[in-house]
Formats: structure tokens, C-alpha cells, sequence
């Protein structure tokens, strides 16, 4: 848009309602301000009523519909992301109707400084949800065993290591008959998860196999299985949404933070961006690629000798950097759609 013609609305989200503040492109005072019902016939009603403007709002709960209402509805849609307005979280005047007008502010003057975000697809969100359920499922399942294991232990029973889906068949076969009968309700409920995680994987495994044939490639590499192809497919959307593969760790915040100044450059600690699901199940797939179980690949190689560097916490870095490597790893292969060699490199050298 012509930044010397531009209307640009400042959205703050709120879970009831949504402030707004409009702003003319060649005027310091606010053109418009008030409040509209966080809805979606709400807010669309609002949009289109409006003559096409910049609108800024800030990722949140709501943002994925309501950017999508507004790109609909005609308008430019920047999607501001959190770590980039720092200055708003820091006023000391702080107020919804503040942030609307300190978005709308920025947004008209500089959209970079909002290091705006794109969402994803509707139907890709919806995807997500399969996905994302199963991970609440899981954890609940880890939270509810590990909390099982530490009342037995406080009556001095103890459960004998097993692995999670055959926790609840040990438990009961190892339990004192007036413990089983206290924690049977909890024992139940890990049962009924147990199932509810079967019919998950069945889920993912349909979904990957009928709507993202894509999958199949990131699956040649051994220790990324079904869930952490799908979340990648998923998450990282489009290969093409990225120049070169190599720009895929910084955008799942696994390369390490900078704060230089001078002659001070510290090494600090990766940076978390992005999204932190993705994240764990590409650190997993490292850590069994690294493990005992993991074959011999180029990449478990490149991560062994990063351990026998030794050093302060070298097994961790060496996972996040394996992590890494395989993020990149897969988008390359998803880009190039090329068979998958796992010593591709030492072949080479040989």
C-alpha cells in the first residue's frame, strides 16, 4: 500500500472485547478509537465497514481467524510478532486502549520493526489439531503415571520400570491389594489415555498417508516417525516459504542467541523462537539418533564426535546441534524430494 495514503487500525485482542484505533496517514491524533465484541460475526461486520486500511495485530489466540477476516474483508494484515514489542509490555502506561494505538503507531510507520509473522492455513491449523490433541494426551498419560509411581513410593510400594503402555498391567500385578484399590480410578483414567494415544497414532498415520504424501519422504531418515513428519510437513507448511534450508533452524529458534557489543561476544543459550512443539519432537529424534538404537549415518557421526569434544554440557549441545542438522536436513530433502542416503558424506570423503 502507498504509505502516503494509508489508514492503519491498531487491534489489541482481548478475550471479550477488541480495541481498536484508527490513524490517517498524514495526521499525529487518532482519526477513531473505541471497542468491538471479540467475535467472528462481530468482527467482521466491523472490517467491513471500514475502507481498505493497514491492520496491525499482535499474535494471540484469536489472530489466526481474525487476520484471516480481515485479509477477506480487503485489508493489508500485519501480524506483529510478541518479542518485538517489548516497548509495549514495558509502558508504564499500559492499557488496551494504549496498545491498539501504539500497534496502529508502529505499523504506520515502519512495518519491520513488528517483525510481522504469517499464519497458517485454516485447513493446516485444522490438521495441527490432530497433532496437537495427541500431545495433551500423552502428557496427561506422563503426568498421571508419574504421579502414581511417586504415592506408591510414599507407602513404600514400588512399581518396577516398564515402559508407559504396560504401566498399568505392572502396576496391578505388582501393587499391595489396598493400594491397587486406592489408585484404580488413576490407573483407569492411564488406560483409557493408553487407548485414546492408539487411536491418535492411527489418526496421524491416515492423515500423513492420505493428505501429505510428503511425509513419506522425511520419513526415510531413520528415527523421525510419523508424528515428527507430519508436525514438520505441517508447521513448516510450504519448503518454498524458505530460501535455503539452512534458514530452518533459526526460524525454530535452535541457533544460539548474540548479544554483542565491542569486544564482548558471549556464547549464550539458542534462542526458543519459533514453534516450541516442532522443536521438542525434532530434539527427541536426535536423541535416539545419538542413542544406542540409532543407525550409522552421517549425522549421528557428526553428533558423536560433537560429544567427544567433551566440554561443558557437550551432550546437549551436541543434540541441539543434531536437531539442527536434521531440521535442515529434512527440508532439503522435502525441497529436492531426492532419496535419502545416510552416509552420503562419507562416501564422499572415501
Amino acid at each position: 500500500m502507498d504509505q502516503r495514503t494509508i489508514l492503519t487500525l491498531g487491534l489489541d485482542i482481548g478475550d471479550r472485547h477488541t480495541h481498536f484505533c484508527l490513524l490517517a496517514s498524514s495526521e499525529e491524533e487518532v482519526s477513531e478509537e473505541g471497542r468491538v465484541r471479540t467475535t467472528p460475526t462481530a468482527i467482521e461486520a466491523f472490517l467491513r465497514s471500514r475502507e481498505r486500511c493497514r491492520v496491525v495485530l499482535e499474535v494471540g489466540t484469536h489472530s489466526p481467524w481474525l487476520s484471516r477476516l480481515a485479509e477477506t474483508a480487503g485489508h493489508e494484515v500485519l501480524v506483529a510478532n510478541p518479542r518485538a514489542l517489548r516497548f509495549i509490555y514495558g509502558n508504564t502506561r499500559k492499557s488496551d486502549r494504549r496498545d491498539a494505538e501504539l500497534l496502529a503507531r508502529v505499523g504506520r510507520m515502519d512495518p519491520k520493526l513488528l517483525s510481522p509473522i504469517r499464519h497458517r492455513r485454516e485447513e493446516t491449523q485444522r490438521a495441527l489439531l490432530v497433532l496437537r490433541v495427541r500431545d495433551t494426551l500423552v502428557s496427561s498419560r506422563t503426568k498421571m503415571v508419574t504421579a502414581a509411581r511417586g504415592m506408591a513410593k510414599a507407602l513404600g510400594a514400588r512399581i518396577t520400570k516398564c515402559s508407559t503402555p504396560s504401566f498399568v498391567k505392572t502396576a496391578r500385578k505388582e501393587l499391595p491389594e489396598d493400594l491397587r484399590a486406592a489408585l484404580d480410578p488413576l490407573l483407569d483414567s492411564i488406560e483409557k489415555l493408553t487407548l485414546e494415544i492408539r487411536e491418535s497414532d492411527k489418526r496421524v498415520e491416515q492423515l500423513g498417508a492420505e493428505s501429505y504424501p510428503e511425509t513419506k519422504l522425511i520419513r526415510q531418515v531413520h528415527g523421525v516417525g510419523p508424528v515428527t513428519a507430519l508436525a514438520f510437513v505441517l508447521i513448516i507448511e510450504d519448503p518454498a516459504h524458505f530460501a535455503k534450508s539452512r534458514d530452518v533452524g533459526p526460524f525454530l529458534g535452535m541457533v544460539p542467541r548474540r548479544d554483542q557489543s565491542g569486544n564482548a561476544d558471549p556464547q549464550l543459550r539458542i534462542t526458543k523462537a519459533g514453534d516450541s512443539f516442532l522443536r521438542r519432537l525434532l530434539v527427541q529424534s536426535a536423541h535416539y539418533i545419538l542413542g544406542p538404537f540409532g543407525e550409522d549415518s552421517d549425522l549421528r557421526r557428526r553428533g558423536l564426535a560433537l560429544v567427544e569434544r567433551g566440554g561443558k554440557a557437550a551432550k546437549k549441545r551436541a543434540v541441539i546441534a543434531t536437531a539442527r542438522k536434521l531440521a535442515v536436513m529434512l527440508h532439503a530433502l522435502w525441497k529436492t524430494g531426492e532419496v535419502y542416503d545416510p552416509l552420503h558424506n562419507a562416501k564422499q570423503a572415501a
